[in-house]
């Protein structure tokens, strides 16, 4: 059996959906898998647009043959060399000896870090701008270097607008039997899934997103297929919207995320009432998580998605509560910024919460404390509410003025 389609006149996805992995990269939960893009144009040249992971092999093969219908495979361009996309670049040059293997410079530096194989007689370098000729269509190559690894590059067919964007506009999921985002509960089903991807991936790489999208000839996009996630053929403003605010740092909506750590519950329950506090104000929009329960993919999602966040953590050993000091420190890697953040530690005996905290946002662009920290002692006190209650005094004219 194959699962392919025909996308476009001669093009197919031959991709592959993984439903059994568990986690992307080894880090990231997928409770719907991970869909592996794969695409095969048949012109009077042939050329497959990238492979997928090992661990789906032998299925791809197959369907790549499949298509190919006794036709040579004259070109595989590699897009993107992270190994779940170029691992069966071996096994296709054993398959089709006399195949053209098209990537930059630093793609096949990269192939050499990865495979023993000598590449040397089937290798075709291209550079930005080079055109592929394939038939009636051609492939023309944007460099997108740290986006979001130093060799990857866009390819989009002069003939039709289709862009191939490597894991940009990519998202986590398996795709549902239908392959296009219109087809599908986008919304429903992608769009959080999306945004994870982009924060947790590709979020670091903002600014050089910015910089390919101001190159692409955005008027002349007629469909987008990213290497990962849905493919689009219809309302493209929508995907490039998201991408285009998620890359600049902007959020997408006003609200308040807190996020907290918490042994025994006293400071889960400062966050919690301050939370209340905020919502008798008139904040509707509030998230909630503990650092300790909840996975930091999907912590980090939401703070790509909303204006505020509210960060509360006890001293552990005279430092930083671990989880949450990890957590901080993988917002200052991925370049978060443009936020409003309110602090609250907890100390009994040694406050070191409170100062790491604020040293860690120090680190990060943009990034605009609210009011005073508050340092809390052990507990909650009946005395300290006021104080409370000027926080939640600040937070809500911030989000009011963000609005």
């Amino acid at each position: 059996m194959h699962a392919v389609h025909e996308i476009a006149d001669g093009v197919f996805w031959v991709g592959m959906n993984d439903r059994r992995i568990e986690r992307f990269e080894n880090m990231f939960p997928l409770s719907d898998g991970v869909a592996y893009n794969a695409y095969l144009i048949k012109d009077e040249k042939t050329a497959l647009l990238d492979t997928v992971e090992s661990s789906v092999r032998d299925r791809f093969l197959q369907q790549v043959e499949n298509v190919l219908d006794g036709r040579a495979l004259d070109y595989l361009v590699i897009h993107h060399m992270e190994p779940d996309h170029c691992g069966n670049i071996e096994e296709i040059v054993r398959r089709y000896p006399e195949v053209k293997v098209v990537g930059n410079r630093k793609t096949f530096e990269f192939f050499k870090h990865y495979y023993r194989a000598d590449l040397s007689a089937n290798a075709q370098v291209v550079k930005e701008g080079d055109i592929l000729s394939l038939g009636t269509r051609s492939l023309r190559f944007y460099l997108a270097p740290m986006v979001h690894w130093p060799e990857v590059m866009f390819s989009m067919d002069l003939s039709d607008g289709m862009l191939y964007s490597a894991d940009a506009f990519g998202s986590f999921g398996a795709l549902p039997g239908t392959l296009f985002a219109d087809e599908l509960d986008f919304n429903r089903y992608f769009l959080g899934e999306t945004r994870r991807y982009h924060a947790n991936i590709v979020g670091r790489y903002g600014n050089q997103i910015q910089t390919v999208l101001k190159r692409l000839p955005v008027d002349s996009i007629s469909m987008i297929c990213p290497l990962h996630g849905p493919i689009w053929r219809k309302d493209l403003s929508v995907i490039w919207d998201k991408i285009d605010t998620w890359s600049a740092y902007r959020p997408e909506r006003t609200g308040v995320v807190f996020i907290y750590a918490s042994m025994y519950g006293n400071t889960a329950e400062v966050a919690e009432t301050l939370a209340f506090k905020l919502g008798d104000r008139g904040v509707g929009d509030i998230r909630l998580h503990d650092v300790s329960k909840t996975h930091p993919s999907h912590i980090i999602a939401d703070l790509w998605e909303y204006s505020h966040m509210v960060v509360a953590s006890p001293t552990y050993n005279m430092q930083l509560y671990p989880p949450m000091d990890a957590l901080l420190r993988e917002l200052a890697m991925l370049n978060l910024q443009d936020r409003d953040v309110a602090i609250i530690g907890n100390h009994t005996w040694s406050s070191a919460a409170v100062r790491q905290m604020i040293g860690l946002f120090g680190t990060m662009k943009d990034i605009r404390l609210l009011g005073e920290p508050l340092d809390i002692h052990s507990s909650l006190k009946a005395e300290e509410e006021p104080t409370l209650d000027s926080l939640a005094d600040v937070i809500f004219e911030s989000v009011l003025n963000r609005s």
